[in-house]
């Protein structure tokens, strides 16, 4: 059994106002990650990914964007569901923005070497 300890396990720095931590499995991976960033007036650039995910907006305000959905107010508390392969991305609404997120399989593109 693994666990993390918030106080513990340092953040890794992915770029400037984003930061996340990680914990996974063989098969699954919960990352946290925290943007400090917002607002911002346009969304990231859409990507997509093989694996499957789930979101929880812990904190702030965003905007989702999925292909082929209608675009979604998010706040703290809601959730959503990507499946494998759509094109996808957020908007930060308010200054601090923290998500959940869970992959399956695990995102190795996340690991460091």
């Amino acid at each position: 059994m693994a666990v993390l300890k918030f106080d513990e396990i340092p953040y890794e720095q992915v770029k400037e106002g984003l930061q996340r931590k990680i914990i996974y499995t063989e098969e699954l991976m919960t990352v946290l990650i925290d943007f400090s960033n917002g607002p911002w007036e346009e969304p990231e650039s859409p990507h997509s990914h093989p694996h499957q995910q789930t979101s929880y907006v812990a904190e702030g305000e965003i905007i989702f964007y999925c292909e082929g959905e209608p675009d979604q107010h998010l706040k703290a508390g809601d959730m959503y569901a990507i499946p494998s392969g759509l094109k996808h991305t957020v908007k930060l609404l308010t200054k601090n923005v923290r998500l959940i997120d869970s992959f399956y399989p695990v995102r190795e593109d996340f690991l460091k070497s």
